[in-house]
């Protein structure tokens, strides 16, 4: 494994976290950087969204402690976690999350009522500017549903850095965007990311693409971290779990079969 010493926004410091009785982690320990974006990347179901869910506080470790900004954020007061949300932006999840009964101007003026005491003269310059930034300000007046699902996602990524947050946190998305959105949301993450000084978490299965814009990666597999480091350094692995992940084989660390009896005694 590679491991990096840059000044941590994320510290992850030996996480279990157990659904029923489904181990995700298993003394999972790493961290990520300021002012970077980090991919999170590995197999299906090994808890790359469950990471993004524990660093916002929606979901409580087992054991363990995952701190933003030197905050044990399950240990945080609602007050304080609401707090902490604000500085970390809202959620990009894979949907998007926009309210359906709003137009792409109040989705993005919704954070800014409910965390600021601006006046409406200044919410308005406000999210026209960053409707701009995301190359929407003329759909300003639609609803969500007049909107193709990558531009839906630019509206969400608005709405994120409406507070100007340290942080945001992508799940997927990229899932299902045509060649045009897809380039067109890459390059937003990276510009945002270096304009704003935004330090980005992207988890994502279209790996060659969030390696293109991404500083650094986390790998999770097998409830740990196979791998912390930069993409050309992961290239370069001679790690099995590491390999067969960015070749896609189906044979390897990494089993094909999810675990149970073998098949023979099974069906006598």
């Amino acid at each position: 494994m590679v491991s990096e010493t840059q000044d941590a926004l994320v510290e992850i410091d030996a996480l279990t976290f157990q659904r029923d009785d489904r181990l995700i982690y298993d003394g999972m320990t790493g961290s990520i950087p300021r002012g970077r974006i980090t991919a999170v990347v590995g197999p299906s179901g090994t808890g790359k969204t469950t990471l993004l869910r524990l660093i916002g506080g929606q979901l409580k470790p087992t054991r363990g402690e995952v701190r933003y900004a030197g905050e044990a954020v399950h240990r945080l007061s609602r007050d304080a976690l609401f707090r902490l949300r604000a500085r970390m932006g809202m959620l990009l999840f894979q949907s998007g999350a926009l309210f359906t009964e709003l137009s792409v101007f109040e989705n993005v003026a919704f954070p800014l009522r409910v965390h600021t005491d601006l006046d409406e003269e200044l919410i308005r310059f406000v999210v026209l500017m960053k409707l701009e930034a995301v190359g929407l300000r003329g759909a300003a007046e639609l609803m969500p549903q007049a909107l193709s699902g990558g531009m839906q996602r630019r509206v969400a990524l608005a709405r994120a850095i409406a507070l100007d947050p340290e942080m945001i946190m992508y799940d997927e998305p990229f899932v299902g965007q045509d060649p045009i959105g897809l380039g067109m949301l890459l390059s937003l993450i990276k510009e945002l990311n270096q304009a704003l000084g935004l330090t980005s978490i992207v988890v994502s299965h279209d790996l060659k693409e969030t390696l293109s814009i991404a500083d650094h990666v986390f790998m999770i597999a097998n409830q740990r971290l196979a791998f912390v480091g930069s993409p050309a350094a992961m290239e370069a692995s001679d790690d099995p779990l590491v390999q067969q992940f960015l070749s896609g084989g189906r044979d390897g660390p990494v089993a094909f079969h999810y675990p149970g009896p073998r098949f023979q005694d099974q069906i006598r």
